[in-house]
């Protein structure tokens, strides 16, 4: 694991120019040339125009021109986020020189933020799967123990924060892309509501539930980064016009009124022994630092129709044209949605819109709920290798607990909790209601501050 220092913590130096962002910014590159071999994090590095953003933020700052805590900030993107000029491929052959002239609005969003942007992260292919062992680029190492998946989605964003390549990584999460990994290598990943952060320019896996946002080193951060990338984008027609709270001032909240519930009913199921060692030890806690923990029941929805329709809609083309040029599994995965009706489909999508319009019934009597993020920690690369049939039931484990605060659209965030003997990073989930990100951010912040 890395000791660099936190975004919050590098703030204040920043500004008094004890440090420069062309310093952090070409510390960060040395660590990726070190460690990316072996990690497999970064498939694109944008190494030159990260040292002229570097150097255009050094002048700004010197000029008295600070734009706010990100800026100079050496951060990378999951590589299905557009950035214009340079590739994004999505790790797959499909899209192996894919190059747009835009960047995406969360890119637009950071530049505006005045982030140095140091390259695109390695990730499952397509986004379609929790372990980033599918893909055209290789298989992601998880920076605690290689041998072990980093998971994903993004598992490379995960990594290479974990590792210290990079300050914070913007990741998406589907059924859980963004908390899982951070959960397997042991990093703060925050998913906010549907519709908080635009998805405009975002290669997508499903429409409806697809959900971007940061992966940090700790909650303080995360805030920060979802401070410069949160509201309303008119261009994206699943962003939402509500206010944008104060995220970065929510991570020092009061929580002694807050009222926790804890869902045991199928998210504490099977779960492995370690990993429910440490999150009834995490629930101690949280305990002494809120007004009331109670057990509540959750209807949890499992279909998966909506996913796997949207999916295939988005590649059929790709697939009718060249299917040699996925990796099989994701074609498999894919595939599934083949034969989905258009008539299942409008009426599961109908479901979805309910299920989220009543998602506030959830929080009637608590203000957030606890989990664990997943049920096991993150298995061995070669476990999964040697058996190919294993590794969906793998993923499926691996996403339980993330994928119905897809479906419900609510914000949710993986903080770290302990690791296991072996040294593998756990991860404790905290969910609240739909615009709530600042209560999600504000226990969560409150618990690593505890427990740091």
């Amino acid at each position: 694991m890395h000791s660099l220092e936190t975004i919050t913590e590098l703030v204040p130096r920043l500004q008094r120019k004890e440090v420069s962002p062309v310093e952090l910014t070409r510390a960060c590159l040395q660590r990726i040339e070190k460690l990316n071999s072996a990690l497999n994090a970064f498939i694109t590095v944008t190494a030159d125009s990260a040292m002229d953003d570097a150097r255009r933020a050094e002048s700004e700052i010197a000029r008295g021109g600070w734009r706010g805590p990100l800026h100079g900030i050496p951060v990378a993107l999951k590589d299905l986020i557009d950035t214009a000029g340079v590739r994004t491929t999505a790790a797959s052959k499909v899209f192996e020189s894919r190059v747009t002239e835009q960047d995406a609005e969360v890119v637009r969003r950071l530049r505006q933020a005045g982030a140095v942007i140091l390259g695109k992260n390695n990730l499952h292919e397509f986004a379609y799967g929790g372990s980033s062992l599918v893909g055209f680029f290789g298989d992601v190492h998880n920076p605690r123990n290689a041998e072990h998946i980093a998971g994903g989605s993004s598992g490379g964003s995960a990594a290479a924060v974990a590792a210290g390549l990079c300050y914070a990584a913007i990741g998406t999460d589907t059924a859980g892309s963004i908390r899982e990994p951070a959960a397997l290598c042991g990093c703060a990943g925050l998913k906010p509501t549907y519709g908080r952060v635009s998805a405009r320019g975002v290669i997508p896996l499903s429409w409806s539930l697809d959900h971007v946002g940061p992966i940090a080193a700790s909650v303080g951060d995360a805030a920060i980064v979802l401070q410069a990338i949160a509201g309303y984008d008119a261009l994206d027609i699943c962003s939402a016009n509500i206010p944008v709270s104060d995220y970065v001032s929510a991570r020092d909240e009061v929580t002694k009124t807050l009222r926790v519930g804890i869902p045991r009913a199928y998210f504490y199921d099977d779960l492995d022994d370690e990993v429910s060692a440490a999150v009834e030890q995490a629930i101690g806690t949280i305990r002494r630092m809120v007004a009331e923990v109670r057990e509540v029941k959750l209807d949890v929805p499992t279909d998966r129709v909506v996913q796997l329709a949207e999916s295939y809609a988005y590649h059929a083309d790709n697939v009718a044209r060249a299917p040699e040029l996925y990796q099989p599994e994701t074609l498999r995965r894919i595939r599934l949605g083949e034969k989905i009706s258009a008539a299942e489909y409008i009426q599961r999508r109908r479901e979805l819109d309910e299920q989220r319009r009543r998602a506030h019934e959830i929080f009637a009597d608590v203000d957030l709920l606890v989990t664990p993020t997943t049920p096991i920690s993150a298995p061995k690369i070669a476990d999964l290798k040697k058996d190919p049939a294993a590794l969906r039931p793998a993923e499926l484990i691996l996403l339980r607990n993330t994928r119905p605060f897809n479906v419900w659209g609510l914000p949710a965030i993986s903080v770290p909790c302990g690791a296991t003997k072996a040294g593998l990073p756990i991860g404790l989930q905290i969910a609240g209601p739909q615009w709530r990100e600042d209560l999600v951010l504000g226990l969560a912040a409150a618990y690593e501050r505890m427990t740091r």
